[in-house]
């Protein structure tokens, strides 16, 4: 079972970025996947979330209207689209699946695989 995120990089403030999480191993219909991040110093803290099948997805109140989860069936992925981004946007961004018996809702634990990690710089 891996997750595979991507996309990170250094952008500026009002720009956008799209990460990717690929998932590979297993069928993941049983989860629902998220986007959770660790801004520097700080604890980490979700972001988004998706059901698999791409019904319902859920944020955190300091990226809605600026970022979009989707999935994409044929490639195994989940994205992240991140529009408008501020500095206070620069964290580690992570990919993560959850049971769908433990709900869609926003939550930092309970997740049964974890992406490696991208970082997201946004600088002002």
């Amino acid at each position: 079972v891996q997750l595979q995120a991507s996309g990170g990089g250094l952008v500026q403030a009002g720009g956008s970025l799209r990460l990717s999480c690929e998932a590979s191993g297993r069928t993941f219909s049983r989860y629902y996947m998220a986007w959770l991040r660790q801004p520097p110093g700080k604890e980490r803290e979700f972001v988004a979330s998706i059901t698999w099948s791409g019904e319902s997805s859920r944020y955190a109140d300091s990226v809605k209207g600026r970022f979009t989860i989707s999935r994409d069936d044929a490639k195994n992925t989940v994205n992240l689209r991140m529009n408008s981004l501020k500095p206070e946007d620069t964290a580690v961004y992570y990919c993560a699946a959850k049971p769908r018996t433990l709900g869609i809702g926003p939550a930092t634990s309970g997740y049964d695989y974890w992406g490696q990690g991208t970082q997201v710089t946004v600088s002002s």
